[in-house]
C-alpha cells in the first residue's frame, strides 16, 4: 500500500475548500457572538467514561478509542461535541443562571453516518442552558437560520416535531426494549406494515395513534390533523400546540411537520428540528431541546441547540469570491520591502514573486502590482 493512501473517508482538504471552510467557521462563530454566545473549546479526546456517560448505544459504537501511553487507561476521540459543552456547564462553569455556549472543533467518527460522509466531520453547534420556556427553542431556530444565511443559504425548509408524542403514545405500553426499537425504527422509516405488525397487542389508542404518524408529514395542516387523529391520547394536545407556536414565529422559511420523524430520538427530550437546503441528500442543521444531557454531570437543568457540520455545509453554500491581492517583487530593495510591510499592516494581501519563479496562487486574485514610479513604489491596477 501507498504511503500516501488515507483511510476510507478520511481526506486532505485542499486550499480552495480549505478557504472556503475557515471563512464559513469564522462567519458562523461571529453569528453566535453576536446572539451573546461565549465560544468554549473541548479536548479532543478524553477517558471514555467521561466521554461516553450518558451518550447511549450510537455515540459508543461512533468513537474511536485508544489507551492512554500514560495511565493505560481507555480513551476516545470524540464523535460528538454536545455532551463534552454539557460537562462544561454543569461541572466546569456551574453558573446557576442562563449560559450561552458555541464550539467548533473537528470530531472524528468509526464510520461514515451516511453515504459519502467524511469520517472527520468539522462541528460547529451551540447550546442555550437554564431556560425551560420556549424562547430558548426559538432563540436556537433562529440561531441556526440566521448561521445558514450568514453562510449564503437562502432557500431554507425547517422540518419540526416533538419526541414526547411518539413518547406519550407508547406511555403505559408493556412490550420490552427490542420491540420499542423496532417501532421507533418502523416510525422513522414509515413502513406502515412493519407498525402494524408490531402494533398488534398494543392497547388501542397507542396502536391508533402510531399507525396514523407516518401520514402525519406536510404543512400546517398536519398539526389540525393530528389533533383529530391522537385527540384519544392525554398529553399530545400541549406539544402539537408548542409546535404551532414555534412554526409560526419562523419568517423567510419553508415549515414542514414530521411528526414520526425518530432521528436522535433517545437524545431529544422535546421539540426538535432538522433544516434541510437544496443540494442536501441530507438535513444540514438538526437540533432541539435535550434537557437530559447534563443530569449525568450532577446538573439535571433545561438545555436547547443545535449543530451542524461546516463540511457538509461548504458543499450546498455558493462559492465566494477570491480574495483581492497585490503582486509585488521580492522585497530585497529596502524601499520595497517597506512598502510591501506597509500594505500587509493595512490588512492587504500582498504575494510576493520571488527571484527566478512567478508564483502559482490559485487562491488569490492578483489585481494589483506594486511598481515602482519616479523612484517610489506605488499600486497600480493591473
Amino acid at each position: 500500500m501507498s504511503a500516501w493512501v488515507l483511510p476510507d473517508h478520511i481526506a486532505d482538504v485542499l486550499p480552495s475548500e480549505a478557504r472556503h471552510i475557515e471563512e464559513l467557521r469564522r462567519g458562523l462563530l461571529d453569528t453566535a457572538r453576536g446572539y451573546g454566545y461565549e465560544l468554549v473549546m473541548p479536548p479532543m479526546l478524553e477517558y471514555l467514561e467521561s466521554l461516553l456517560t450518558g451518550t447511549g448505544e450510537a455515540l459508543d459504537l461512533q468513537t474511536c478509542k485508544l489507551v492512554d501511553q500514560l495511565s493505560g487507561r481507555s480513551m476516545g476521540l470524540r464523535a460528538d461535541m454536545t455532551q463534552q459543552v454539557a460537562r462544561i456547564d454543569a461541572h466546569l462553569l456551574n453558573r446557576s443562571g442562563l449560559t450561552r455556549l458555541c464550539y467548533c472543533g473537528p470530531v472524528v467518527h468509526a464510520r461514515p453516518d451516511r453515504p459519502r460522509a467524511t469520517r472527520e466531520p468539522l462541528q460547529f453547534g451551540a447550546e442555550i442552558y437554564g431556560h425551560q420556556g420556549l424562547e430558548a427553542d426559538l432563540e436556537a431556530l433562529h440561531l441556526s437560520l440566521d448561521c445558514l444565511r450568514a453562510a449564503g443559504v437562502t432557500d431554507i425548509n425547517v422540518d419540526l416535531a416533538d419526541v414526547r408524542i411518539v413518547r406519550s403514545l407508547l406511555a403505559g405500553v408493556m412490550v420490552d426494549m427490542q420491540v420499542l426499537r423496532e417501532v421507533h425504527a418502523a416510525l422513522a422509516a414509515k413502513d406502515a406494515s412493519a407498525l402494524d405488525r408490531l402494533t398488534r397487542d398494543f392497547p388501542q389508542a397507542s396502536r391508533e395513534g402510531l399507525m396514523a404518524l407516518p401520514g402525519l408529514y406536510g404543512g400546517f395542516e398536519v398539526l389540525d390533523q393530528a389533533q383529530s387523529l391522537l385527540a384519544r391520547t392525554a398529553g399530545v394536545q400541549p406539544w402539537l400546540a408548542q409546535l404551532r407556536w414555534l412554526a409560526e414565529r419562523l419568517e423567510g422559511v419553508n415549515v414542514s411537520f414530521d411528526l414520526a420523524d425518530l432521528r436522535g430520538y433517545a437524545y431529544y427530550s422535546g421539540t426538535r428540528f432538522a433544516i434541510y437546503v437544496p443540494g442536501g441528500s441530507d438535513a444540514i442543521v438538526r437540533g432541539g431541546r435535550y434537557d437530559e444531557v447534563g443530569a449525568v454531570f450532577g446538573r439535571n437543568r433545561p438545555a436547547a441547540g443545535f449543530s451542524l457540520d461546516i463540511k457538509q455545509l461548504v458543499a450546498v453554500v455558493p462559492e465566494r469570491p477570491l480574495k483581492a491581492a497585490i503582486r509585488a517583487p521580492w522585497g530585497g530593495d529596502a524601499q520595497a520591502a517597506a512598502a510591501i510591510a506597509a500594505l500587509r499592516r493595512q490588512g492587504e494581501t500582498v504575494v510576493c514573486v520571488l527571484p527566478g519563479h512567478e508564483s502559482e496562487v490559485d487562491e488569490f486574485h492578483c489585481d494589483r502590482e506594486l511598481v515602482q514610479t519616479a523612484g517610489q513604489w506605488v499600486v497600480q491596477a493591473i
